[in-house]
């Protein structure tokens, strides 16, 4: 008897003990803070002042000619009682990236953030001016990026023994201008220039040094017609029995055809051809004329 009371009495415990159980799990489940969701109402409407309280919304930075991207970070804080979320982030161009958390990005209130942007600088030049649009659920606002890209830095004077030195080894091979401590003038970094910027960066080393060498030429005043063809056909071969090599990396140079369709493009347009195409006798006819007949005598 005593066992089976024993037994009852075991059994209610753990039925009630689940009850209990089961009742705390209910309980803790009701308990949990609801998921926020941002309300994006506002999202579309510019971003009143007393929202997000900017270390500034326009930023410059210089960048020079040899430099692949450009870095700036925005920091930022929520000035409300409440939570902000920022909804996206969209650069005016795909030139511009933007490094934030997953979004929507929800910042508490009195929390900070932080976005950061990279330009890609390759093919360009001068002052860039870059928008980036940060929509919340509060509202837009407008961040300005300004990008000066500095001229590259004048090209070291060499001396005359260097100068001597150089032609003797182009005499040899014209393509030693790419080769061991040549490269370091003639071979910049050319990945991604085009156009103005690659003539600077590989032609202009020789062909606008103060002190040019006699047997380089002064592209501005040939004495020859010129085009595009022209322009593009020199610099894919070069000239062999010259010191001027071939740019194309078909031919051993670094230059793609792309490039070199730009830089022909750019020379073409920046130096006018200087002396009329030259005009070509007109060919004989293979066929001489016929004979017309003599007029019968009167």
């Amino acid at each position: 008897m005593n066992l089976h009371r024993n037994f009852f009495a075991t059994t209610v415990f753990v039925i009630a003990a689940g009850i209990f159980s089961g009742r705390a799990q209910t309980n803790a489940a009701v308990a949990t803070a609801p998921v926020f969701v941002p309300d994006a109402t506002h999202a579309n409407d510019p971003l009143p002042d007393g929202v997000l309280a900017w270390d500034g919304t326009i930023k410059a930075v210089d960048a020079t000619n040899e430099q692949p991207v450009a870095r700036f970070t925005f920091d930022f804080t929520n000035v409300t009682t409440g939570p902000v979320s920022v909804l996206i982030v969209h650069p005016s161009c795909g030139c511009t990236t933007a490094e934030l958390p997953p979004t929507p990005w929800t910042i508490p209130a009195a929390g900070t953030g932080e976005i950061k942007l990279s330009v890609n600088l390759q093919g360009k030049s001068g002052t860039l001016f870059k928008t980036v649009n940060v929509t919340t659920d509060h509202g837009k606002k407008d961040l300005i990026l300004r990008i000066n890209i500095l001229p590259p830095p004048p090209m070291p004077e060499m001396t005359e023994a260097q100068r001597d030195a150089g032609i003797a080894a182009a005499k040899v091979d014209r393509q030693a201008v790419f080769k061991g401590d040549c490269a370091s003038c003639h071979l910049k970094k050319v990945e991604g220039k085009y156009g103005q910027q690659l003539f600077e960066a590989i032609c202009a080393v020789c062909h606008e040094a103060k002190n040019r060498a006699t047997m380089v030429p002064d592209l501005a005043n040939l004495k020859v017609p010129t085009n595009e063809e022209f322009w593009r056909a020199w610099i894919t071969s070069g000239k062999a029995g010259s010191l001027m090599p071939a740019f194309a990396q078909s031919q051993g140079g670094p230059l793609n055809d792309l490039q070199i369709a730009s830089l022909a493009a750019y020379l073409n347009a920046i130096i006018p051809s200087h002396v009329p195409p030259a005009v070509m006798p007109p060919t004989p006819s293979a066929t001489p004329p016929a004979k017309l007949p003599k007029p019968a005598p009167k």
